[in-house]
């Protein structure tokens, strides 16, 4: 699959039709905080509530130009990935990092050469009490995201679909 040159409306366009499910659009409600505002990529997933072990653990791993997709379960508590972790993502060859939740340090974020898309910003850090699954199917704003998967983030949003 083609991960250099995408548009999510092309990509709308040429699954408009489809009714199995397998191509998905995930809500409007991500804000774009990382230094790279395009890119796509392979998913790894990771769900976990308000503790970041896993994160940490997935973004100092070899990304392989792969996405890691965070559900978060939507809190606005906490502050799933900072600017560390975004820095340690960008160093190990993410593309990207989605998550369903907040994130935190704007404006490293924004300096730091990979995608960070995220709910909203949130000053307080999470506990780390080793808690969090990777690799689980999860649920993102309702929408289900699977290892393995494709996901393509730009402007005009976030979609994913199976890699077959």
């Amino acid at each position: 699959m083609d991960f250099s040159n995408f548009s999510t409306c092309d990509l709308g366009d040429a699954h408009k039709t489809a009714s199995d499910g397998a191509f998905r659009a995930l809500p409007p409600v991500f804000r774009d905080f990382g230094g790279v505002s395009r890119f796509a990529g392979p998913v790894v997933t990771v769900k976990c509530f308000e503790d970041n072990t896993v994160v940490k653990a997935a973004v100092e791993s070899p990304g392989e130009g792969r996405v890691l997709v965070v559900d978060g379960a939507g809190s606005l508590r906490r502050a799933l990935l900072g600017g560390n972790l975004a820095a340690a993502a960008a160093h190990n060859g993410w593309a990207g990092v989605v998550i369903d939740g907040c994130v935190r340090d704007a404006a490293e974020l924004a300096a730091a050469r990979v995608g960070v898309r995220a709910l909203a910003l949130m000053p307080l850090p999470t506990d780390r009490r080793g808690q969090g699954q990777r690799d689980v199917p999860v649920q993102v704003q309702g929408v289900w995201v699977r290892p393995g998967d494709c996901l393509f983030a730009d402007a005009d949003g976030i979609v994913v679909m199976p890699a077959a």
